[in-house]
């Protein structure tokens, strides 16, 4: 009986490795051993980055909204603070959609924010 050799299955190892890291420079996209290694760190940049790309959004959401808010008169803040008085219950991604896609709605509900939480005499 001959010998068993596991050339078709390294062959297609190595040739998945080879197709993941078909944009890194020099040997990192030709060379198995270098492009095994980019493509370890690379998926694991990736992980991290989808991490990170959670908080990123969050900071323009709220970049967006501490702008239209100013421009209303109120500060970002304020702003979450009399929401949250208000007992209105709108995540950032949407405030942010409205203030930029909705002027004329995002204007009322500042509005009836500083109604709400306008001092009473």
């Amino acid at each position: 009986m001959p010998r068993a050799r596991s050339g078709k299955v390294t062959h297609r190892r190595h040739k998945k490795v080879l197709e993941l890291t078909k944009g890194h420079r020099a040997s990192r996209h030709a060379l198995y051993r270098r492009a095994h290694e980019s493509m370890l760190h690379a998926l694991d940049y990736s992980y991290c980055h989808r991490r990170e790309r959670k908080g990123d959004f969050r900071k323009l959401w709220i970049a967006r909204v501490n702008a239209a808010t100013r421009a209303r008169g109120l500060t970002y803040s304020q702003f979450i603070a009399g929401l949250k008085k208000s007992n209105v219950e709108i995540n950032r991604k949407m405030l942010a959609e409205m203030a930029v896609k909705d002027p004329e709605g995002f204007t009322t509900l500042v509005s009836s924010v500083t109604e709400a939480n306008s001092p009473r005499l």
